[in-house]
């Protein structure tokens, strides 16, 4: 899909200016600390402008070769910033918290060479989920700040899954925490939405993928089984016991899905030197 949208402040820095032209000689100018992520046919970087930060995700195709290869597995390939542009635009409609994008563009007729660009505004000050709930083994939360973390994250859900929405790499590192906000009630985002699919009604299937992926991704944090008990509570209609019994196939195959997961993630890493926290 072709298109462009600008927003200030880009609409007024740019007006002038090819954009695409201007996205592509931001990325290629980036310092190496601005920049987030460096794959083929990809690079994430953060800039500022007038001291306020911003992100750029800019694509040049990802090749024939890794079209196939989705293919072949039975994925769909994502083939510019145009997906993530709609799932965007699908979060904000929803109520579900997320970035905000300031800039996109996207262009070109082949799908294995598409160029693509989209600014978002940085969350900041924040820190990812998985940053901030690894401290709870050693250094428990109070009961009060780890029950509206649940809520709230069983709230995006819900909503994202309502709306025909899912995620694809729902792990709580891709739910992002300010850390200035005011009170005691947890303001989140969900970013990194570049594979989520959008239809009138979310299938069964990748509802359940989304909801074992975030399973896993929690299973060491300490949760306990009212904790999770919680989270069915916010994210399910109806009273608990009727969930629990109408759900239970589901129950017992998220716990199956992220102990494969777990064991998926440890053969990954088994002979990898051990990460700097």
């Amino acid at each position: 899909m072709n298109g462009l949208v600008l927003t200030p402040p880009l609409s007024g820095l740019w007006a002038d200016r090819d954009a695409f032209a201007a996205a592509a000689e931001l990325a290629r100018d980036a310092a190496d600390g601005t920049v987030v992520r460096d794959l083929e046919g990809r690079r994430t970087l953060r800039f500022e402008i007038d001291g306020r930060g911003y992100y750029l995700k800019r694509q040049t195709g990802i090749g024939w070769g890794r079209i196939a290869e989705e293919l072949l597995h039975l994925r769909h390939p994502v083939l510019g910033a145009g997906n993530e542009w709609r799932a965007i635009q699908t979060c904000h409609a929803l109520g579900v918290p997320t970035m905000t994008a300031v800039a996109y563009g996207e262009r070109g007729r082949g799908p294995a060479r598409r160029e693509s660009f989209l600014v978002t505004e940085a969350i900041e000050p924040a820190e990812d989920l998985d940053v901030h709930t690894r401290r709870w083994r050693d250094t428990p939360p109070t009961p009060a700040h780890k029950r509206a973390l649940i809520a709230a994250v069983a709230d995006i859900a819900r909503r994202m899954h309502e709306g025909g929405m899912n995620h694809r790499d729902f792990y709580l590192c891709h739910f992002l925490l300010r850390t200035d906000a005011p009170g005691d009630t947890p303001q989140l985002a969900l970013i990194d939405l570049h594979r989520a699919q959008v239809r009138p009604a979310t299938p069964r299937r990748w509802r359940d993928k989304d909801l074992a992926a975030l399973y896993f991704s929690a299973l060491d944090i300490g949760l306990t089984t009212r904790d999770k008990l919680r989270f069915l509570r916010r994210y399910f209609p109806g009273p608990l016991r009727a969930t629990l019994q109408r759900e239970a196939a589901l129950l017992r195959h998220l716990a199956r899905e992220a102990a494969r997961l777990k064991r998926r993630y440890e053969r990954k890493f088994a002979n990898r030197p051990a990460l700097q926290k």
